[in-house]
């Protein structure tokens, strides 16, 4: 599975391209209180922490961090979250 991270205009967020869709349907927005199930991918993003609010839609997901975040910390997790929830036989 390939995993692209590209910078976005904003600099709390990241645009994570795939080679596949990130979801089997329409997108998805998945932020803090919204159910786990409405977006298993977003809930495993969400739950690395200093994460703000995750979208899926057609090959990428875009994630937005906290203002303390850094991504050279949090972009492998995000990269890894995808790359397992994809292995797991997760659409």
């Amino acid at each position: 599975m390939q995993v692209s991270p590209e910078p976005t205009p904003n600099p709390n967020a990241i645009k994570f391209t795939l080679d596949r869709p990130s979801t089997d349907g329409g997108a998805q927005t998945f932020r803090e209180g919204s159910d786990p199930a409405a977006s298993p991918l977003g809930a495993r993003i969400f739950a690395l922490g200093e994460v703000t609010n995750v979208f899926a839609t057609a090959n990428f997901v875009s994630v937005t961090k906290t203002d303390g975040a850094d991504w050279s910390d949090l972009g492998p997790k995000v990269v890894e979250a995808i790359e397992e929830h994809f292995a797991d036989g997760n659409a």
